[in-house]
């Protein structure tokens, strides 16, 4: 979009120069005094880094442009604020008053996505972000042109409907993934219950993501010789039937990164932790709100990549249809302590406190 034209940088260039010059002359001395502190620490890479961001952050102010970012939100949980927190804190650190954000929430109605998503089209935003993948899916059908980042996403191939999907969705969409390791999250099941029998796999059936998740888990699972049931509910509405139902016939229940679930953790809980029957979850926030234990990235971390991403396609440093979609730098074993310790469960010493 870059809204400012020529005529009025040129006008403002010279008042902008002088602000860039306040704001520059402190911010330089923080970096300096910072640097000299860490001298021993601090690799040449990072350095790198933070000048290329400053110098982004200064073309972009200097020329004029401005940048209108249009934010889809699936629902309001934990794991996507966060991914939305950090997508903001990066555009923000890196482009400041020149970026401005049209967020919005669908309140976990994948229509209410492609209502937002039309809105943003037709007021010609410059950047989507599409948290979660309804929202992906509505941005998908909305636009071929307007780039397009998703993030809380777990497989773009599934989401997207691309076959033989090779990490790189082309057009004018990528994004970051929360994906982590699904054999490592069976293998922590297994180290956690080695001797159950059955496990219940809950997961809604309107999610494509939650889908493979489970379709992968379970491959793993049986593998290592579980017997296991699919338990899938169509929404909120029949989550507590078919939850109940799990709990009934299962030794072990396991949740992926499920948006559904994530916004009803304690429909779960009511029901699991009577039972006294655990939940291995696919993200920290489900732990938090009904789990016993999780494989956990850093949704805010994800968020401040995707930011980053952003950042490089608004700038034209980079050609979002050759950018391959990225991923969680680190994965952490981490458990609910106080679940754990009312289904008396021993977690190994690996294991990451959530902080409640």
């Amino acid at each position: 979009m870059r809204k400012a034209s020529k005529l009025l940088a040129a006008a403002l260039a010279g008042a902008m120069a002088l602000s860039l010059a306040a704001c520059g002359g402190g911010s330089t001395a923080e970096t300096t005094a910072a640097a000299t502190t860490a001298a021993e620490t601090t690799t040449a890479a990072e350095t790198t880094a933070a000048e290329t961001t400053a110098a982004e952050s200064t073309a972009a102010a200097a020329s004029g442009d401005t940048y209108v970012v249009g934010i889809c939100q699936l629902v309001q949980h934990d794991a996507l604020d966060a991914a939305t927190q950090g997508f903001k804190d990066a555009l923000t650190d890196a482009l400041g008053d020149a970026v401005t954000f049209d967020e919005q929430n669908a309140q976990g109605d994948s229509n209410t996505c492609a209502t937002i998503i039309n809105s943003f089209v037709s007021n010609d935003v410059d950047l989507i972000l599409a948290n979660a993948t309804p929202a992906l899916q509505a941005a998908q059908a909305g636009t071929k042109d307007i780039p397009i980042l998703g993030t809380s996403v777990t497989e773009y191939g599934v989401a997207l409907g691309i076959e033989d999907f090779d990490g790189t969705v082309g057009g004018n969409i990528s994004g970051t993934s929360d994906l982590a390791p699904l054999d490592e999250q069976a293998a922590m099941l297994h180290e956690l219950f080695p001797d159950a029998q059955v496990v219940g796999l809950l997961y809604c059936s309107a999610e494509a993501n939650s889908q493979y998740q489970v379709d992968v888990v379970k491959e793993a699972l049986e593998g290592m010789g579980y017997e296991c049931e699919y338990y899938a509910f169509t929404d909120s509405n029949d989550l507590s039937t078919i939850a109940t139902n799990a709990a009934n016939n299962c030794d072990v229940i396991y949740v992926p990164t499920d948006n559904t679930v994530a916004s009803n953790t304690s429909i779960v809980d009511n029901i699991c932790r009577p039972a006294g029957i655990p939940v291995i979850a696919g993200e920290e926030g489900i732990c938090a709100g009904c789990g016993v234990a999780t494989l956990s990235i850093s949704y805010y971390d994800l968020g401040v990549g995707t930011g980053q991403m952003a950042v490089k396609i608004l700038t034209g440093e980079s050609d979002i249809a050759e950018m391959p979609i990225e991923y969680a730098p680190q994965f952490t074993k981490k458990y609910n302590p106080t679940i754990c310790s009312e289904l008396g469960i021993e977690i190994p010493d690996d294991y990451v406190a959530i902080e409640q």
